[in-house]
């Protein structure tokens, strides 16, 4: 007898944990350090939380022996709301839900929201876990593109062009991952009009919303919709490199006056897994409250816009790669010119070649739901020499595809 995976699984993929991931595994089970530049995990280059955090974490721990209620706790989503309203947003204390990481939230969401046949407009390229969650429920992910020769914002038109009598919803990833990339208030008010006009829900993953490098500015997209619901996703991975903690949250803001079945579902959901993790929720509000530590992390000289500007200028030098230059997140998304390399046909083949010659993991343009052999995701946390060392390598590795 053979045991099979479930048909809910065709089609759905998790690339950045993929086959490339593993291979990279069996080079470190020889012995070998590859330097991952395939996920953005800030502990594993010593960006570490602020103590402060660890120490209330500690010191309240007592309290995370028992069940939470099935929204999380009164304080962090107290202190969510808070943090909220200093932006301008408000949103009600009932309407604010806490996870296991953004990750958890993205699959309770659409489980509650969608049903099989339903269409949900997704960016191209996307972070390819909406598109996964989004298939698992037989709903379709329908692919919107943005435009690299536009920074990479979304292109609206294409957007209204996919909009039919089945869209639920749209995601909207802001700041982007992977093209790290900031939407302009023009974009986001063009989408927004979309969305309430056809009576969409906005879905908004906004987890590197602190992480924005001057002179950029990340727009929430809870304070521009007002006639269609809102449900906004975020939490602490990222802005306090907490990423193993899994402290998410998702909001619902705009006009609710019909959403209240959907509410009921997720209240149902969150009650059926009893509740998120209690110590990552102590996290947080210390991480709200007071001074935000990523500030200076992104600041002019900061760790992180230091890092960015290398990797920006290492890949410059490099002929034929060209890049948007990231405003937000720690990602370069990268294009490997057509007119002078003759790429495999799977670039997964080539991240595999890379990896093998030169111990250093990064994804394939295809994981994010691009349909291109030319585009790869570096990210940009290690260290300045590190980095451009790698991105040397990458350069030097290109020259055996030159045509």
């Amino acid at each position: 007898m053979s045991y099979r995976k479930s048909n809910r699984l065709h089609n759905v993929c998790y690339d950045i944990r993929g086959p490339v991931f593993e291979a990279a595994q069996k080079i470190e089970a020889k012995g070998h350090k590859v330097l991952k530049l395939n996920i953005g995990n800030p502990a594993e280059f010593n960006l570490f939380a602020p103590d402060e955090i660890h120490v209330d974490v500690i010191q309240n721990l007592r309290e995370a022996d028992g069940y939470a209620p099935s929204h999380g706790l009164f304080s962090a989503r107290k202190a969510i709301m808070q943090n909220l309203q200093l932006r301008h947003i408000d949103c009600d204390i009932n309407r604010i839900w806490l996870g296991n990481g953004v990750s958890e939230l993205i699959s309770l969401i659409t489980s509650a929201l969608l049903n099989p046949g339903d269409e949900v407009l997704v960016p191209a390229p996307d972070y390819p876990l909406w598109t996964a969650a989004i298939t698992l429920t037989g709903a379709v992910p329908i692919h919107y593109r943005c435009d690299e020769s536009d920074n990479w914002q979304p292109d609206t038109t294409d957007v209204d062009s996919k909009i039919s009598e089945r869209t639920r919803a749209i995601v909207v990833i802001n700041p982007n991952n992977p093209t790290g990339v900031c939407y302009s208030a023009d974009c986001l008010r063009k989408l927004v009009d979309l969305a309430e006009q056809h009576q969409l829900v906005v879905l908004a993953d906004e987890i590197y919303d602190k992480v924005v490098y001057p002179p950029h500015q990340h727009i929430p997209m809870a304070s521009l919709v007002r006639r269609a619901p809102c449900l906004s996703f975020n939490g602490l991975s990222k802005s306090h490199r907490l990423a193993g903690f899994r402290s998410g949250w998702v909001t619902a803001t705009g006009d609710l006056s019909e959403a209240g079945d959907l509410i009921e579902g997720i209240n149902m959901l969150c009650s059926m897994r009893l509740c998120s993790n209690v110590p990552a929720q102590l996290a947080v509000q210390t991480a709200l409250g007071g001074v935000q530590s990523i500030d200076q992390l992104v600041a002019e000289g900061g760790r992180l816009y230091q890092q960015r500007l290398a990797a920006t200028e290492a890949f410059q030098a490099l002929e034929g790669v060209e890049l948007v230059t990231p405003q937000a997140a720690m990602y370069c998304f990268v294009r490997v010119c057509n007119e002078l390399y003759d790429l495999p046909e799977r670039d997964e083949d080539l991240v595999l070649a890379f990896l093998e010659e030169a111990h250093v993991l990064i994804v394939q343009g295809s994981a994010f739901n691009l349909q291109s052999n030319r585009y790869f995701r570096f990210v940009f946390l290690p260290s300045e020499d590190e980095l451009i060392h790698a991105i040397h390598l990458f350069g030097e590795f290109l020259q055996r595809y030159r045509k």
